[in-house]
């Protein structure tokens, strides 16, 4: 096997892993809590069960249909790019890819949400369904007791894309850079 099928092959196996994995959080949650519900696992880490309309944060810029076709077409680039990169060079860095593999990931993950669950759950027809978030990381108090920092619920997929894009900011620039000179 060449080494561009073998990064194909790692691509779309760590996409399938990571959607897998959120989407198993997800199901677990809303099999197993009410929305609404929050349970403290530390003074700093909360599995809460909320819904999410929107973009991150609950921002609602867009149409519904039109985010999820956003997402959709974002997430058909990316799988393109990646394999423009693995054609364009025989030393396409694996970790680069790896990375932007996992933005893919967590939009699909978003996706699904927002395409299927609305229709599988009977609350929303196709594209209008909503995203679950269950992350909850209170760091920061006032004296009072109120979040100063940080307050939104996210979901895995969310944590992926965050996550890549602030590796691939920190360690990967070069490749980025060095992927749009070609």
């Amino acid at each position: 096997m060449t080494k561009a099928n073998q990064q194909r092959c790692l691509v779309a196996g760590l996409i399938l892993l990571a959607v897998a994995v959120d989407q198993l959080v997800k199901l677990w949650v809303h099999s197993h809590m009410y929305l609404g519900e929050a349970r403290e696992l530390t003074s700093w880490f909360w599995i809460c069960y909320v819904e999410n309309n929107g973009m991150a944060f609950g921002i609602e810029w867009l149409p519904k249909p039109v985010l999820t076709v956003f997402r959709l077409i974002m997430a058909g680039v990316l799988a393109w790019y990646v394999d423009y990169m693995v054609r364009k060079t025989e030393k396409a860095n694996t970790g680069y890819l790896c990375m932007v593999a996992l933005v893919i990931a967590g939009a699909i993950g978003n996706i699904i949400d927002c395409t299927l669950y609305g229709v599988i759950w009977d609350y929303a027809p196709v594209l209008y369904g909503k995203v679950i978030d269950m992350l909850y990381f209170p760091l920061i108090h006032d004296q009072a007791g109120n979040v100063l920092f940080f307050r939104p619920v996210f979901n895995v997929a969310d944590s992926y894309i965050t996550c890549a894009v602030i590796v691939v900011i920190l360690f990967f620039r070069k490749e980025l850079d060095s992927s749009f000179k070609k």
